[in-house]
């Protein structure tokens, strides 16, 4: 299993979206040439972006961990800026989109603890967000 994780999650609950069942448990295996990993994830995920604040959903720090087993599905711990967010279907379609082609499928833990905050945003999310007039 590829792995990054930047804050381990405690609390989650789960969107799936594959071609197929996934397999919980996976050992760990190193990827076979051209598979795809946790940064090839991470990278697409950069089109992601966060309905409300136009901003991609790595640079906004909601990203906690991506993992991608040896049967190329990726699990993505993931949070978002409030728990009561109404729009985590469409987030949820835009990953699924981003994703396709490089994944053979893919499912969305929806992490809440540690709870998202602003020192979560990357240098570069920072900058897009002044660019829009936000003060951070």
């Amino acid at each position: 299993m590829t792995e990054t994780q930047a804050n381990p999650p405690t609390e989650t609950t789960e969107t799936e979206n594959t071609g197929a069942e996934s397999t919980a448990g996976a050992t760990a295996a190193a990827p076979a040439p051209g598979a795809p990993t946790a940064a090839d994830v991470e990278e697409a995920l950069r089109d992601v972006i966060d309905p409300e604040l136009g901003i991609n959903v790595v640079d906004l720090g909601l990203i906690y961990g991506v993992t991608v087993d040896q049967n190329n599905h990726a699990v993505i711990d993931m949070t978002l800026t409030s728990a009561a967010c109404p729009l985590t279907d469409v987030i949820e379609d835009q990953a699924a989109q981003s994703l396709e082609g490089i994944v053979a499928g893919q499912r969305i833990n929806w992490v809440w603890m540690p709870p998202w905050g602003p020192e979560k945003i990357t240098d570069d999310g920072r900058e897009q967000l002044r660019a829009l007039g936000f003060n951070v």
